[in-house]
């Protein structure tokens, strides 16, 4: 005899009196599962506070970099004549600046050819070699040439380089392409129309008085009698443009350049120069990147604080707790902070009251820029040694984010607080397995015990109805 379904044989609710013992059996699974889901709140919460702590730290870690506070910014009277920036080596101060002459990059013209793509010469093969330095002599401004007795000092540091001209590109246009082309010649070359004819122009790409130009051709005449150019002797090119250094006073003191960008007349300033003029800078120490840390720092803080008064929070009215209500590592870490906030340091200031950042009641901290900036105006090194330390000294930021680092850490109280959770979580999912193993075993127990009860009700209620009806046959018969 087979059974359809539990309980047919015998009338019985076998089926709901397994499920009730199933569940009974179960209890210690939804136990378990009760743990995990503790533990990995735990966990979770734990990466929460993690995050928070990372944050402070870079914060901290900000305020420990010296640099921060060696912020300057530069003002120019005249940004026409001259603009400015500063970086962390300049000194406040203010410094009256004359231009008298910006620096140029000398700039050379052919004369005239009628069509810049007809072949100028022969075509046989010819070198055109460009060196660099400086010209002394006197210019004739009509003839654009100079006069008998210039000299020409070549720039050492700029060997000479060379490029070939034949009937490959010796047209105008095919010089100023060969021009164009050749890597490192220092020369950039173009074609104007005067309206007449074409003329080559030849420009040096850096300024300065050594950046002049000495061209000198071996091979076809036609194209020496265009390009060649010696300022101490032919000289085939007019100088529209001469090359001159800039020129200046700083607070008197005449300075020159190469360049009309100038980076080392003031210390920490880089001039770009625009024309000539005159122009006061006055320099003087920025505190915005300060101010920014020192509010970053406090944020971060506080944003710290507030997670981890989350994280243990405490419902009366639910009578349930947050994830690390009561946490041992929790209140060890932000007493740890807190200590650390509290020390007075080594040096001229001593807490963070004296910069503006003050601990409230709550647990926060407020800052007051106002304080920071007045503290910094009056010393700015005290305010450095407090955040970053200076020689055997180490400030705050230094301190905290040493301390953070060993709550964070390989081997710090957050680390192995995480790594014992997720030991307790791998336990207890092998707990969780091999009861579930179990459970299953004895709910298929019950079903065969039940199932082979269900069997033999059966096969007796079918005897008594057997029993019945022969029973009432008798009795009929009588």
């Amino acid at each position: 005899m087979a059974i359809s379904s539990l309980g047919v044989g015998s009338n019985l609710d076998l089926s709901g009196l397994l499920d009730r013992l199933a569940a009974a059996e179960s209890q210690p699974l939804v136990a378990l599962q009760k743990q995990q889901v503790s533990y990995t709140a735990k966990l979770s919460a734990y990466g929460t506070l993690q995050n928070a702590l990372t944050s402070f730290q870079a914060a901290a870690s900000k305020l420990a970099d010296a640099t921060v506070f060696k912020g300057a910014t530069v003002a120019s009277t005249a940004t026409d004549v001259l603009s400015a920036s500063a970086d962390s080596a300049a000194v406040a101060g203010t410094y009256a600046v004359s231009v008298t002459q910006l620096a140029q990059a000398q700039s050379l013209v052919s004369s005239g050819v009628a069509s810049a793509t007809s072949a100028i010469g022969a075509g046989a093969a010819t070198t055109v070699t460009v060196d660099f330095g400086s010209i002394v002599g006197t210019l004739d401004t009509t003839t654009g040439a100079y006069n008998s007795g210039a000299t020409f000092t070549a720039d050492a540091a700029r060997p000479p380089v060379s490029l070939t001209i034949d009937n490959t590109n010796t047209t105008l246009a095919g010089i100023r392409d060969a021009v164009n082309k050749t890597t490192g010649i220092g020369v950039s070359a173009s074609i104007v129309n005067d309206g007449t004819s074409n003329r080559l122009v030849l420009t040096s790409t850096t300024t300065g008085e050594k950046s002049s130009m000495r061209i000198s051709v071996s091979g076809d005449a036609a194209v020496g009698s265009l390009l060649a150019n010696d300022p101490t002797g032919t000289q085939n090119l007019k100088q529209t443009i001469t090359a001159t250094d800039a020129a200046l006073t700083v607070n008197g003191i005449a300075v020159t350049s190469a360049t009309n960008t100038m980076a080392s007349s003031v210390q920490g300033v880089t001039m770009a120069l625009a024309k000539i003029g005159s122009s006061t800078l006055t320099v003087s120490r920025d505190t915005a990147p300060v101010e920014s840390a020192v509010s970053a720092f406090v944020n971060a803080y506080n944003s710290l604080q507030s997670t981890a008064s989350q994280l243990s929070r405490y419902d009366v009215s639910k009578k349930s707790g947050a994830a690390l209500v009561g946490d041992s590592t929790l209140r060890s870490i932000q007493t740890g902070i807190r200590t650390a906030l509290n020390t007075p340091q080594a040096g001229t200031l001593k807490v963070l009251s004296t910069v503006g950042v003050s601990l409230q009641k709550d647990g926060a901290l407020v800052f007051d820029a106002t304080k920071l900036k007045s503290a910094f105006a009056g010393n700015r090194e005290a305010v450095v040694e407090l955040f970053a330390g200076t020689g055997g000294n180490t400030g705050y930021g230094v301190q905290v984010s040493a301390l953070v680092g060993t709550f964070t850490g390989t081997d710090g109280k957050l680390s192995n607080a995480t790594a014992g959770v997720n030991t307790t979580l791998k336990s207890l999912d092998t707990q969780f397995v091999a009861t579930e193993v179990s459970v299953q075993a004895k709910v298929a127990r019950f079903r065969a015990q039940f199932t082979q009860l269900d069997l033999m009700m059966a096969r007796m209620n079918s005897t008594t109805s057997y029993l019945t009806q022969q029973f009432n046959a008798m009795n009929g018969s009588k």
